[in-house]
């Protein structure tokens, strides 16, 4: 098995989600390569650039693909929410050796969305054009949707560390039926796959979530009382050595 891991980031963020798990998998012996998407590199709550906004996640799997070329093997691939939707379209293009999807993001064919679904990305979905604009959750949103599982005490510090997300890699994610930008075909996914899923979660829910294991026979793992955040809420290192576990069965 590769002892290099390419983690992935989701929407509104950047590498540092991964600033537990990094030193966890490099104390056992892995390699960890935690890119920062395109034009998520600013400072938490400036101006995004306006190139952002019509980003899609093509681009992002374009500029993931080309790091991956350049490593010296192939890499394992772990995602995170919208991250692990990037995973899966790698996958397919057989850029990983195997996949870890952490509450992952599903492809264009699977039907996600729910009324917490609807409720987390209620401000993009209720702007006009807003595949041509850039959003960074308020507060309350970002706390409903996306903090639970943290003290109170820390959201907001989470919250202020959060970054604008390109509207139309959200429009070609929760609207999939007019865009199939993140279609991913099933019988090109060869390597082996690891899903997880929080049973709180409400931004990418189990049910979804479930949907895009039974996808590619991958295996599966519920844990009831995580929500959305797995890199770091309140027993994070549970599911990091779930993760850990399954890799080195592999091995």
């Amino acid at each position: 098995m590769a002892k290099t891991i390419v983690m992935i980031h989701g929407m509104f963020s950047a590498s540092w989600v991964w600033e537990r798990y990094v030193p966890f998998f490099e104390d056992a012996g892995w390699r960890c390569i935690a890119p920062t998407l395109r034009y998520h590199d600013i400072e938490p709550g400036s101006a995004p650039p306006g190139e952002l906004a019509t980003t899609s996640v093509r681009d992002y799997v374009s500029d993931l693909e080309k790091l991956i070329r350049g490593l010296d093997e192939a890499p394992v691939l772990m995602g995170h929410s919208m991250g692990g939707l990037l995973a899966q379209m790698l996958a397919a293009r057989g850029s990983g050796r195997a996949a870890v999807l952490l509450a992952p993001a599903a492809p264009s064919g699977v039907m996600a969305l729910s009324p917490s679904v609807i409720k987390s990305f209620r401000r993009p979905l209720t702007t006009w054009a807003f595949w041509r604009t850039s959003f960074r959750p308020d507060f309350k949103t970002a706390e409903y949707a996306f903090l639970e599982g943290f003290p109170e005490e820390e959201r907001r510090g989470m919250w202020e560390r959060m970054v604008y997300e390109s509207g139309r890699a959200i429009f070609e994610i929760g609207l999939w039926p007019f865009e199939h930008a993140t279609r991913v075909d099933r019988r090109a996914v060869r390597c082996p796959v690891l899903t997880v899923a929080g049973g709180r979660d409400r931004a990418t829910p189990a049910f979804a979530v479930r949907k895009v294991a039974r996808r590619y026979g991958a295996a599966y793992h519920e844990l009831p009382e995580h929500h959305h955040w797995l890199l770091a809420q309140t027993g994070w290192e549970d599911v990091a050595a779930l993760c850990a576990d399954w890799l080195n069965e592999l091995s």
